[in-house]
């Protein structure tokens, strides 16, 4: 076996599986947005989306006050603005202006769709019993759009230290699930 050891510090990058998102807040500040990767389906019904959120990150505090965020999915043609958003503080900044995102209203929550993202998902907090020990929110999908024109949609997916996959190639293989 010719494999080597390899750094703990880097093994979000193997596992990592989901594409980057962008969730959006919105509460007496404001809206705001973060760039996130840390997110999982729990449930499939109703849709539950585990996610962790830094204590530290501005959108952390909005959410936890006000229950509700929109993921946003961007594609790859959104790279630039994604990196800029995970790169910035929306404390000092308001950040969808500044990465040249539009916002858009939801049908059930008061954060913002981002027009730009071929996907949202309108959520509300689920489950909280984990925010205080994992900054780890359940939510729930309880409205979901999608850009019928994009068909194979090229998402991001972080590997760490500014190395991003894309999406590629769609396999079919057998399955029994429907």
């Amino acid at each position: 076996m010719a494999k080597r050891p390899f750094p703990l510090s880097k093994v979000y990058g193997l596992l990592e599986t989901g594409p980057v998102v962008l969730i959006s807040v919105a509460g007496r500040e404001g809206a705001n947005i973060m760039a996130q990767s840390w997110h999982t389906m729990m449930e499939f019904e109703p849709p539950l989306v585990g996610c962790v959120i830094s204590a530290r990150n501005y959108s952390f505090g909005i959410l936890r006050k006000t229950r509700e965020c929109v993921i946003n999915i961007p594609t790859q043609e959104l790279s630039a603005a994604v990196v800029k958003c995970g790169n910035s503080s929306g404390a000092k900044t308001d950040k969808l202006k500044a990465c040249g995102l539009t916002p858009a209203p939801a049908a059930l929550v008061k954060a913002p769709l981002i027009a730009e993202c071929y996907a949202n998902l309108e959520c509300r907090l689920y489950d909280s019993r984990m925010v205080n020990k994992y900054n780890f929110f359940v939510l729930e999908v309880v409205k979901a759009w999608i850009d019928p024109k994009v068909k194979n949609p090229r998402t991001l997916h972080h590997r760490g230290m500014g190395a991003f996959m894309v999406a590629g190639e769609t396999v079919q293989l057998p399955s029994r699930a429907k």
